[in-house]
């Protein structure tokens, strides 16, 4: 039979369409929020005069220099942009802090050449390095949880910053994209970790037992993981880690064995704290609560507004479902989201121009 001309054109027109349409559909994904420069912040008087490569594999350990690690996509942008502004402006030595950004990879790379434009942009005067976690590291390993954001794969990037990182930064703060800190971060810098791998603020009246499903209470090799442990709440969002002794310790495969588990049992409903209580809970070095006040964002269902804890406060921290920049747009917002506002950057084309 001769071929039929007019259906192999229709068809190949069909395949320019196809194309088109999904090459436009991830172009305009790719867009993001723009913002405006911040201020250049100096160090004071009495600043060491530091400098930090990361192709510096095995410099020695400058403990005058932070390193503080925070993920990097599109829908917290808005939270993570306010984050460094807030770090910077408290900062007693702004130019001797090194951030660590982690985005997901991406086939499109144009998306991860978006992210370092906005930095860079915003943030002209910044050191920082743009790293990319690769998804497949926690395929298969995620199970569903009460909330969606936090199935998302980045958020477990966390777990993976000693292998993201270079070998040469020894000590990290892990900062989560939804807060903001009014104090100067060297003192959350200079804890001493003492044995410990890892510090944060613990919260030793939290009802521990709420964290896991009652299958793990009721499985005695699974509760017996506390056994010994004076386990107390942490939450992840805030973290002082020594990326050293979590290489040594191969805490990444200790916090996979618990997502597995989970995987296979359901010992849990809430991403990627859970395994974090499991391997670390009792055996964290407690910082002062006023570095993380959290749970500004409500809870997980609902987000609805909630009151600082009693005490002094050196960090904000909107965890939990409700975001202050999404309440602020809807004209909904709850009390303390006016203490994030002065951190926004976002550039709202009805009120600012290009000048």
């Amino acid at each position: 039979m001769p071929p039929d001309h007019g259906r192999l054109y229709f068809l190949l027109i069909v395949l320019i369409l196809t194309v088109t349409v999904k090459f436009l559909a991830t172009s305009t994904a790719v867009e993001l929020p723009k913002f405006r420069e911040a201020p250049a912040f100096r160090n004071g008087r009495g600043c060491p005069r530091t400098a930090w490569s990361s192709l510096d594999q095995h410099s020695h350990y400058n403990p005058s220099i932070i390193h503080i690690a925070m993920t990097l996509d599109t829908t917290y942008l808005r939270g993570s942009i306010a984050g460094v502004f807030s770090v910077l402006q408290h900062a007693t030595c702004p130019e001797n802090i090194v951030f660590h950004f982690i985005a997901a990879s991406h086939h499109n790379r144009r998306s991860s050449d978006l992210l370092r434009h906005i930095i860079t942009s915003t943030f002209p005067y910044l050191t920082f390095h743009l790293y990319h976690f690769d998804s497949n590291l926690v395929k298969g390993k995620i199970s569903y949880s009460v909330r969606r954001a936090l199935d998302q794969p980045l958020n477990y990037a966390r777990i993976y910053l000693a292998d993201l990182l270079p070998s040469g930064v020894r000590r990290i703060i892990y900062f989560d994209s939804d807060l903001i800190v009014v104090d100067d971060v060297a003192k959350l810098w200079s804890i001493n970790l003492g044995r410990r791998v890892l510090g944060a603020p613990e919260y030793c009246h939290a009802n521990f037992t709420n964290y896991f499903t009652p299958k793990f209470w009721s499985n005695a090799a699974f509760a017996a993981s506390f056994k010994g442990r004076r386990a107390c709440y942490f939450n992840t969002g805030v973290m002082v880690i020594d990326l050293w002794k979590w290489r040594e310790g191969k805490y990444t495969e200790k916090l996979e064995h618990w997502m597995r588990v989970q995987k296979r049992c359901r010992i849990y409903e809430l991403g990627s704290l859970p395994p974090f209580l499991l391997v670390f809970a009792g055996d964290v070095e407690g910082v002062e609560h006023r570095w993380n006040q959290h749970g500004l964002g409500g809870d997980n269902l609902e987000g609805l507004c909630r009151d600082l804890h009693p005490g002094p406060v050196s960090l904000l921290h909107w965890s939990g479902k409700g975001k202050p920049w999404l309440r602020l747009d809807s004209k909904r917002p709850c009390p303390l989201d006016s203490l994030w506002a002065p951190y926004d950057l976002y550039r709202h084309s009805s009120l600012f121009s290009d000048s």
